[in-house]
């Protein structure tokens, strides 16, 4: 897995700061930055107040490579952010890069199964594909959307395992709902994976944003319950 932070809004405690103080006084919107020594103050403020619609105007821009389809099949529940994924109608996967669980990985007779698995779906898709594309063509269609059409239906053999690559955009608020879902240790390990590395990442560009997002158990007492992993002292 490969995390990169792309792009995120500049001076986002700043900005986090002057959107809140127009809510709190009668500054016009051109002098809202006057003044301001310490936003961190006033973000830390409205954090704790749990005043987070002036968060949502602060967004980040991750590039994600080297993931599951699985773990995309998670990540796209959080609906307030936007995705843009490698698609499969149009990317060929004759190569079949997969991503493969470290419990299979650590297990040598789980390992060989696994590969052989994938192997077997490999051939199987460019046999598909193949026998698709062919009979398109025989039906007069230009090689060209042949091989397109053909993507679409010889992907359904394609495994969860399937590497894909992502760029995702969320904002502040939605950012802290997903740490807080997917930085715990009850989240599934490669989604966590992720979420801890966006987390690094974001907070070594806005740490008074960021100082206690993560799981519940970071601010407060663990919210899961008799499902709770045991740990949330620690």
């Amino acid at each position: 897995m490969k995390v990169t932070l792309l792009s995120h809004t500049p001076d986002p405690e700043r900005l986090v700061a002057a959107a809140a103080r127009l809510c709190y006084s009668n500054k016009t919107v051109d002098t809202l930055y006057e003044g301001m020594s310490h936003p961190e103050d006033m973000v830390k403020m409205l954090i704790d107040m749990g005043h987070e619609s002036p968060l949502e105007h602060a967004s980040f821009t991750f590039g994600v490579e080297g993931v599951s389809r699985a773990l995309l099949a998670q990540l796209t529940r959080h609906r307030i952010a936007s995705f843009s994924v490698k698609s499969q109608r149009y990317v060929d996967e004759a190569k079949l890069q997969v991503v493969t669980p470290p419990a299979i990985a650590e297990n040598s007779e789980a390992k060989a199964m696994f590969d052989e698995t994938t192997e077997y779906l490999r051939k199987k898709y460019i046999a598909l594909r193949d026998i698709l594309k062919q009979g398109y063509i025989s039906e007069g269609m230009d090689e060209k959307s042949a091989q397109k059409k053909a993507l679409e239906d010889a992907r359904f053999v394609l495994p969860n395992a399937c590497e894909t690559s992502l760029i995702m955009t969320m904002n502040v608020r939605s950012l802290f709902n997903f740490f807080s879902l997917r930085c715990c240790n009850r989240a599934q390990w490669e989604i966590r994976d992720l979420a801890d590395e966006m987390l690094r990442l974001v907070k070594e560009v806005a740490p008074s944003i960021f100082e206690n997002a993560g799981a519940p158990c970071v601010s407060g007492p663990c919210d899961q319950g008799k499902m709770t992993c045991g740990k949330p002292r620690r």
